[in-house]
């Protein structure tokens, strides 16, 4: 298993490599999370452990949550409960703050894998709509002849969403809740970054969208004339 360690202090990079490692983890190190994640596609991790400086990494996890669901594990200075809670409501799996203790925080990695792992497998009916087909199975979407497209968790949720609501314009509100699964306003931009992805996989011309319409002021929605 595969971890992605984002860290700008080589000290502290170190010793948390080493925690990985102990773990059962290869560990690929980065000290810029924006260029880690992108990256993210070609070398898949399995955890990703953000050890962030002073100040409050709420904006990163939304970051990280955009783009994939991993265990997510934080080390942080010490914070208020109200910001630990909203961290974990915002998607990160394990907030740990300094000065943590390696060998609890080893244990606490090999736990969040394993739960990870054992996560049950809900098979859902595969959706096809014109000649646009998602198979949950297999987590891909194919349109028409062209082959099979792999999707990340949060893309499929987000396809899933809008089909099986088909025809309902759905506000950005309630895709966050559908996608992310918390509650939040003001999210707009990670919802029209996931729809933007989303269309460069399944639309013929993303510029010119047939599947996924965008309505003014109000959401988005599964084109009903498809």
């Amino acid at each position: 298993m595969r971890a992605l360690l984002v860290s700008q202090d080589p000290d502290e990079a170190a010793i948390l490599s080493l925690i990985l490692q102990r773990a059962g983890m290869t560990v690929t190190r980065s000290t810029d999370l924006e260029h880690a994640l992108q990256n993210q596609p070609e070398m898949p991790a399995d955890l990703i452990l953000l050890a962030m400086p002073a100040g409050s990494p709420l904006a990163q996890v939304r970051m990280i949550r955009a783009q994939t669901e991993i265990p997510l594990v934080l080390v942080a200075e010490q914070i208020e409960e109200a910001m630990h809670a909203l961290l974990l409501e915002s998607g990160a799996d394990l907030v740990v703050t300094r000065p943590f203790a390696p060998r609890l925080l080893i244990s606490q990695v090999r736990a969040l894998l394993r739960r990870a792992a054992g996560l049950p497998f809900f098979t859902l009916p595969t959706l096809t709509i014109s000649d646009l087909t998602l198979d949950p199975a297999t987590r891909t979407v194919q349109v028409g002849i062209l082959g099979p497209k792999r999707l990340t968790q949060l893309e499929f949720r987000l396809l899933y969403a809008l089909m099986i609501h088909r025809g309902q314009v759905l506000p950005a509100e309630i895709l966050v809740e559908q996608v992310w699964g918390y509650t939040g306003e003001g999210e707009r931009d990670l919802v029209r970054g996931l729809i933007r992805r989303l269309r460069a996989k399944i639309e013929p011309d993303p510029s010119q969208p047939r599947f996924i319409l965008t309505i003014a002021g109000i959401g988005y929605t599964f084109n009903p004339q498809e």
